[in-house]
């Protein structure tokens, strides 16, 4: 019988405030309007820092999340480069955002499960790798 991997998960959350027109949708959505969009990461690792016993640091992990919201904050997100041609859709947003973490954490023996983009509460986006 094969020992098992341990396995730690951190997750933290933030959010940021935009608005966006979502092209072709033919709905209300078309629309200029706006959300305060939440957003959730999620990291994994197998080995835990020897001096301080912790994966990557909370206070670090959000930071480097927040950096990257940062840039969509308080923007109309159909006028950013990255949303010329894509929709700014929650799905597309959350894969923005964990291909930037992702590049923001290479440094860390983390791996980036995943991203999730929340509208409302009641509507949440994930975006993986796998």
């Amino acid at each position: 019988m094969s020992e098992k991997q341990p396995v730690y998960r951190l997750r933290v959350s933030s959010q940021f405030s935009s608005s966006h027109q979502l092209r072709h949708y033919q709905g209300k959505c078309e629309e200029l309007h706006g959300h305060n969009f939440s957003v959730e990461a999620e990291v994994q690792g197998s080995s835990l820092h020897p001096d301080t016993h912790i994966l990557i640091d909370f206070k670090e992990l959000k930071s480097k999340l927040n950096r990257i919201l940062d840039s969509l904050d308080h923007t109309h997100l159909n006028d950013l480069p990255r949303f010329q041609i894509d929709n700014p859709s929650s799905e597309n947003l959350a894969r923005h955002i964990f291909k930037e973490l992702e590049q923001a954490l290479a440094d860390h023996e983390v791996s980036l499960n995943f991203v999730s983009v929340a509208e409302k509460e009641s509507s949440r986006a994930f975006y993986t790798e796998i």
